[in-house]
C-alpha cells in the first residue's frame, strides 16, 4: 500500500483516530470484512478529536541502545528470507496454558507466556525445574528447522512484578506501593537485580515489570502495582529497576550477563481511569496524561527499556491498544522507543471493530506483538490472511518482526542456547537464597508508616506479647496478589518455603530478647500479655477483584475491631498492624489502636516487621521507622472529603506523641465487595431477590421469611450460613420454578470474560431436582447450562466461568439477571451465597 511508510497509517491525525479498517476505507485501498464492518467509532467523536494525541507537544527522548552493525545486517537476512506466515508467527504470544512446543514449532510463535493461572505441563504448582524443562522444550521448538523455515529462538515472558512470584521458593518482595514509601531507588534496583537473577534460574527471559503506573483512585484495584500517586516519585523508581533487570542502559548480550527483559506497563494512564475502574477510561486532558501518566517513560527510555505494554484502558473513549496517535506518533517516533510493544491479555478484543479473535487495526495502530493467550490460532489465521490479500501491508509486519528481532539480538538469543546452558539457569539455591532475602527484608523495614505512636513503640524483645487478628500467620495474605496464582487466593504457608511470616518474625524477635509469645486470632489468652499486635487488614487480589466503590474496608474484615475494643477494655496496649494494597478508610482502627503502622503487601519476610516493631531488652529501637505515605490517606470512605494524612506523611521514633483526638467514625454498612450479590440472607440495594414460575403464575420478591411464593408451591425459610439465617432456603413442591437475582442497573461484565472470573453459587441441597439449569441471563439473551445439582451433606461452592456464559449466549455487557437457577421438579435447597470470584469448590462443565 503506498501510502503507508515508517509502520504509520499515512492519513492525517483526524483520520489516524478512525479504526484502521475505517481509515483504509478512506484511502480506498481495502475491502472491510463484514465482522469489521459492524462495529465503529461514532463520526461525532471522530470529528471532535477525542482520543487523538498530538505527539509535538511530548517531550522528545533518545534511545540509548544502538542498532549493531552485524545485527541488522542479520535481521535484513532473515526478513528476506521468512516466509509470511514465519513473519506473522512472530507477531503472536500464546499463553502456557493454550500452547505447546509442538504449535511453536508448526506456526513459528515469536513468544510464549506464563499467565497469572498457569504453570508447566498443566501444574501451577510446578516445581522450579518443571519450569527450565519446560523453557527448554519449546526453546527447542522454536530453533527447529527441520522445515526449512528460519529458527528463531522464542522468549518467554512471566508477570514476576514482585520477585519471581509464580515459582515457589522464591523471593517474594514487598508490592510497588510499599516499595513506594521506602523512596530509595538504589534499594529498587538490588530488587531488580535479585528478580533478574531468580527468573534467569528456572529458564525465563522477560517479564513484565516495572509497573509504571501513577494510580490516582485507589478504588483501582491494580492500585498497589503502582509505587505512587506522585509522578515525580514513580519516575525516580522506573530507571532504577529498569536497571536492576536489564543491566546498563546500552547493554547488548543480556543473558551472557545476570539479566532479562523488561517491559515498563501500562501504556498509559491504566491508572487514571475515571472512577478507578479496571480497564476503564480516562477523560483527563492530553497535558495530564503526558505529564502525570506520560513521566515515568522518560527515565524508561533513557535506560533502554526493551518493551512496554500496552494498556486495556482507553483516553477519552479510545482504547490504547488501538490508539496510533500514542503507540507510534508518541512512544515509538517522539519519544523514540526503540524496542518493541505488546498488547495486554486479548486487550486487542476491546478496541473498536474488534474481538478477541481478530484486530488488525492493534497491528496499525503500532502493536508488535499480540499478547492473544487463548485466542492465539484465531489470530494468528486472521492476520495471515489479511497480510496474503496486502489489506496489512508488508510495510508494517516488517517493521514489527525487526522490533522483535532486534530485541531478540539485543538479548543475545540467538547465541545464548538452550535455556538451561545459560549462566544462573539450574542453580535453584538462588531461588530465596539470604542474600535476595536479606534485600527483602531490608525493603520491609524501609516500607513500614508509622501513622500513630501513643509511646507504646517499640516493644522490648523481653516483652509477654499476644499476637492477635487476621492474617498473622499466613504468607499469602501478607504477600497479595500475583503470587503463585493470579489473585493470590487458595494458598498455605506450606508453598513458601523458608518464608517468613508475621507471627514468625514477631515471635523469633521478642523469644530472642527473653520475652515470650503466644499467637492467638481471637484477641484470647492464658497469660496476661504486656502488649497485643493485631493484625488485620485487606485478602488478596488481582485485577477484577480487586476494584472498589469506596475506600472502605470490607465489613467483613473489620473483625479484629472488636479485638482490640476487648484488649483496650482489660487494660492491654494494642499495636494494629494493617496489611494492605491501598490507603482505606480505618478510623475505628486507628481509634482503639495506641500505635497504627501501615505493613502494606509485605511479601515474603514478615520478620522485616519485627525488626522494626521490636526493639531489644531495654526497648530501644533496633531499626527505625523511614517510610512515608505514598500517597494520601482517607479521611472517610471518599477521597473527595479530603485527607486524614498527607502524601509523605509517616512518624518514627523521635516523633512526639501528641495527645490523640478521636477520629470521627463513619457508618459503611454498604461498604461491602461490589462483587458479592447475595450474602447474610440479603442482597446489595436495588437489587431483588425474585421467584418466578411458568405461564400466569406472578412473580414474587422476596423480602422476608418466611415466605410463599407461585401460589404456594415454592415456600422460603431461613437457613443457617456463615451468619445465623445468613442463608435462604426454597422447598419447591412441584413444576417449575426460578430463583432470579435481578439487579435494575445492568451490569457490564463483558471484561470479566476475558479472565478465569467465575459466577460462583453456595448451595446446599437437600433434595435435588429432576433437572435444573445455572447461568445469568440479559434482556433479549441469556446462558444458561446444565447443573446436575447433586444431593449434598453441606455447603458446596459451584462456579462457572463468566466467558462460559459468553459462549452460551448472554450479552454479557447488559446483565440484568446477574443469576439464575431454574428447576425441574420436587427440590428443597438453600442459597448461601452468590458473587464473582475465583475459588470454585466444584467447576461446572461448559457443555
Amino acid at each position: 500500500m503506498k501510502n503507508l511508510s515508517g509502520g504509520r497509517l499515512g492519513l492525517n491525525a483526524r483520520t489516524s483516530g478512525l479504526g484502521m479498517m475505517s481509515a483504509l476505507l478512506l484511502s480506498g485501498c481495502a475491502t472491510v470484512p463484514p465482522p469489521l464492518a459492524e462495529r465503529t467509532e461514532a463520526p461525532s467523536q471522530v470529528e471532535s478529536g477525542a482520543g487523538i494525541a498530538n505527539p509535538e507537544i511530548w517531550p522528545a527522548y533518545e534511545y540509548p541502545v544502538p542498532n549493531q552493525p552485524e545485527d541488522e545486517a542479520h535481521i535484513a537476512r532473515l526478513l528476506s528470507s521468512m516466509t509470511l506466515p514465519e513473519k506473522i508467527g512472530q507477531l503472536i504470544q500464546a499463553d502456557l496454558c493454550c500452547v505447546s512446543p509442538e504449535d511453536v514449532r508448526e506456526f513459528n510463535l515469536g513468544s510464549i507466556l506464563v499467565g497469572g493461572n498457569s504453570g508447566p505441563y498443566g501444574d501451577d504448582f510446578a516445581p522450579a525445574p518443571a519450569w527450565l524443562s519446560a523453557a527448554d522444550d519449546f526453546y527447542h521448538a522454536s530453533v527447529d528447522t527441520s522445515d526449512g523455515g528460519a529458527g528463531v529462538p522464542i522468549i518467554w515472558g512471566t508477570d514476576a512484578v514482585h520477585g519471581h512470584s509464580n515459582i515457589i521458593g522464591a523471593t517474594i518482595f514487598p508490592h510497588n506501593i510499599g516499595l513506594g514509601a521506602m523512596r530509595d531507588p538504589e534499594l529498587i534496583e538490588r530488587i531488580g537485580a535479585a528478580t533478574a537473577a531468580e527468573i534467569r534460574v528456572t529458564g525465563q527471559e522477560w517479564t513484565f515489570a516495572p509497573t509504571v503506573a501513577v494510580p490516582q483512585d485507589f478504588r483501582w484495584g491494580r492500585s498497589y502495582e503502582g509505587y505512587s500517586s506522585d509522578p515525580e516519585l514513580v519516575a525516580s523508581y522506573v530507571g532504577a529497576m529498569v536497571r536492576g533487570l536489564q543491566g546498563p542502559a546500552d547493554g547488548d548480550n543480556l543473558l551472557a550477563g545476570p539479566y532479562v527483559l523488561a517491559s515498563t506497563k501500562h501504556f498509559l494512564a491504566d491508572g487514571g481511569t475515571d472512577n478507578g475502574v479496571d480497564q476503564g477510561d480516562s477523560s483527563i486532558s492530553e497535558e495530564e496524561l503526558r505529564d502525570i501518566h506520560g513521566l515515568p517513560y522518560r527515565p524508561a527510555i533513557a535506560e533502554g527499556v526493551s518493551t512496554v505494554m500496552v494498556s486495556f484502558s482507553g483516553w477519552q473513549g479510545r482504547k490504547m491498544t488501538g490508539n496510533q496517535s500514542l503507540i507510534t506518533g508518541v512512544l515509538k517516533e517522539r519519544m523514540d522507543f526503540g524496542g518493541f510493544v505488546v498488547s495486554d491479555w486479548n486487550a486487542h478484543g476491546q478496541v473498536a471493530g474488534c474481538t478477541n479473535e481478530s484486530c488488525p487495526q492493534a497491528l496499525m495502530a503500532g502493536i508488535d506483538m499480540y499478547m492473544a493467550p487463548d485466542t492465539w490460532r484465531d489470530v494468528y489465521a486472521d492476520l495471515l490472511a489479511r497480510a496474503e490479500t496486502g489489506e496489512i501491508p508488508m510495510s508494517r509486519i516488517d517493521d514489527a518482526v525487526a522490533r522483535i528481532l532486534r530485541v531478540k539480538m539485543r538479548l543475545g538469543l540467538f547465541e545464548a542456547g538452550a535455556p538451561s546452558t545459560r549462566p544462573l539457569s539450574g542453580q535453584y539455591d538462588l531461588l530465596g537464597s539470604a542474600e535476595h532475602r536479606e534485600i527483602a527484608r531490608e525493603a520491609v523495614r524501609s516500607s513500614l508508616v508509622l501513622l500513630k505512636n501513643q509511646d507504646i513503640l517499640p516493644l522490648a524483645s523481653g516483652s509477654r506479647v499476644l499476637v492477635a487478628g487476621e492474617g498473622t500467620d499466613d504468607i499469602a495474605r501478607q504477600s497479595g496478589g500475583w503470587t503463585i496464582t493470579w489473585q493470590g487466593t487458595g494458598l498455605e504457608n506450606s508453598q513458601f518455603p523458608g518464608a517468613t511470616s508475621i507471627w514468625d518474625g514477631i515471635s523469633s524477635a521478642v523469644e530472642a530478647g527473653g520475652g515470650s509469645a503466644q499467637l492467638s486470632p481471637d484477641g484470647s489468652f492464658t497469660a496476661r500479655p504486656d502488649v497485643a499486635v493485631v493484625v488485620f487488614g485487606e485478602e488478596p487480589y488481582a485485577e477484577f477483584q480487586g476494584d472498589r466503590e469506596t475506600l472502605a474496608l470490607d465489613n467483613a474484615l473489620t473483625g479484629p475491631y472488636a479485638t482490640m475494643q476487648r484488649l483496650r477494655e482489660q487494660g492491654i496496649p494494642v499495636v494494629a498492624l494493617m496489611i494492605t494494597g491501598r490507603p482505606l478508610y480505618v478510623n475505628p482502627a486507628l481509634n482503639l489502636a495506641d500505635a497504627f503502622v501501615v505493613a502494606w503487601l509485605p511479601g515474603s519476610e514478615g520478620g522485616g516487621i519485627a525488626d522494626v516493631l521490636v526493639g531489644d531488652s531495654s526497648g530501644a529501637a533496633r531499626h527505625d521507622f523511614t517510610g512515608t505515605l505514598p500517597t494520601a490517606w482517607p479521611l472517610t470512605p471518599d477521597m473527595d472529603d479530603g485527607a486524614l494524612y498527607d502524601f509523605g506523611f509517616g512518624l518514627n521514633y523521635g516523633s512526639t506523641a501528641n495527645a490523640w483526638a478521636d477520629l470521627p467514625e463513619i457508618e459503611v454498612e454498604s461498604a461491602g465487595d461490589t462483587r458479592v450479590w447475595f450474602a447474610n440472607g440479603t442482597v446489595p440495594s436495588s437489587w431483588s431477590l425474585l421467584v418466578n414460575g411458568t405461564g400466569d403464575e406472578a412473580q414474587t420478591r422476596i423480602t422476608g421469611v418466611p415466605a410463599q411464593a407461585l401460589s404456594g408451591r415454592v415456600r422460603v425459610t431461613a437457613e443457617n450460613f456463615v451468619v445465623q439465617e445468613g442463608a435462604r432456603r426454597f422447598a419447591v413442591a412441584e413444576g417449575t420454578s426460578s430463583i432470579h437475582l435481578r439487579n435494575f442497573n445492568p451490569l457490564n461484565l463483558d471484561r470479566e470474560t476475558n479472565a478465569d472470573i467465575m459466577l460462583l453459587t453456595t448451595l446446599r441441597v437437600f433434595d435435588a431436582p429432576d433437572s435444573a439449569m445455572l447461568g445469568s441471563a440479559g434482556d433479549t439473551s441469556s446462558g444458561m447450562i446444565n447443573f446436575p445439582m447433586p444431593q449434598t451433606n453441606g455447603f458446596v461452592r459451584y462456579g462457572i466461568p463468566l466467558k462460559c456464559l459468553r459462549t452460551r449466549g448472554a450479552d454479557m455487557t447488559q446483565v440484568n439477571l446477574p443469576f439464575v437457577l431454574t428447576t425441574e421438579g420436587e427440590t428443597d435447597f438453600a442459597i448461601g451465597e452468590v458473587r464473582l470470584g475465583m475459588d470454585a469448590e466444584v467447576i461446572l462443565a461448559c457443555e
